[in-house]
């Protein structure tokens, strides 16, 4: 899901570069100091799941788990995001860091809207309910990027209103994938460190 460096018009660079920024301090003001730890591994996890890609173009398809991210650090999602993506763009050079604002609002905005979003089923006291909104948040949170991106694309020129719409078809499967891998991580920290989850109640235990 990175835009490479050269695709992206000059005005939806600078206007997803503000809504980064924006985010980002945002992010950094509601990062509590205990979520220091959490905030390493996951973007360690989301550093290492956007590393298998598929080309498609001047983008990829790939794993994110930033409905994970959210999961686990509400606003802090995007400031773990931005660092998982500089240091990707620095080491490996996937996307750039011209295009570092527009890449990291594809995949932040969407962690932390579809986290939120899915709050009221991930705070019920029904694990059913918890599940579901695990489910949707890593489900929505992709296919919400991939829009985010298919909307960058086609907002810098008509040329690239094909690439726009393969980059929504080829996520699709990968949206139930990451669906279901929310799913078992929330299922799983729900039991074993229910304080690292932003939303989720930890789950009951029986004797």
């Amino acid at each position: 899901m990175h835009i490479s460096e050269g695709v992206i018009a000059a005005p939806v660079l600078a206007g997803s570069a503000a809504l980064a920024a924006v985010g980002l301090a945002v992010g950094l003001r509601r990062l509590r100091p205990d979520q220091t730890v959490a905030s390493a591994m996951v973007a360690a996890i989301f550093f290492l799941a956007s590393l298998v890609h598929v080309p498609l173009g001047p983008a990829n398809a790939d794993l994110t788990l930033n409905g994970l991210v959210g999961l686990v650090l509400g606003w802090g999602a995007v400031p773990a995001i931005f660092v998982a993506l500089s240091l990707q763009a620095l080491l490996f050079q996937f996307g750039g860091l011209t295009t570092l604002g527009v890449n990291t609002l594809i995949m932040a905005a969407p962690a932390v809207i579809c986290a939120l979003a899915c709050r009221p089923l991930l705070a019920s006291p029904h694990p059913r309910l918890v599940s579901l909104g695990a489910f949707c948040t890593g489900f929505c949170a992709l296919g919400l990027s991939a829009c985010i991106m298919a909307a960058c694309l086609a907002l810098s020129g008509e040329a690239f209103l094909p690439l726009a719409w393969l980059a929504l078809i080829g996520h699709l499967p990968l949206m139930l994938v990451e669906g279901l891998i929310s799913l078992a991580a929330v299922n799983f920290l729900r039991k074993v460190k229910p304080e690292v989850l932003a939303f989720a109640p930890p789950a009951k235990t029986y004797n």
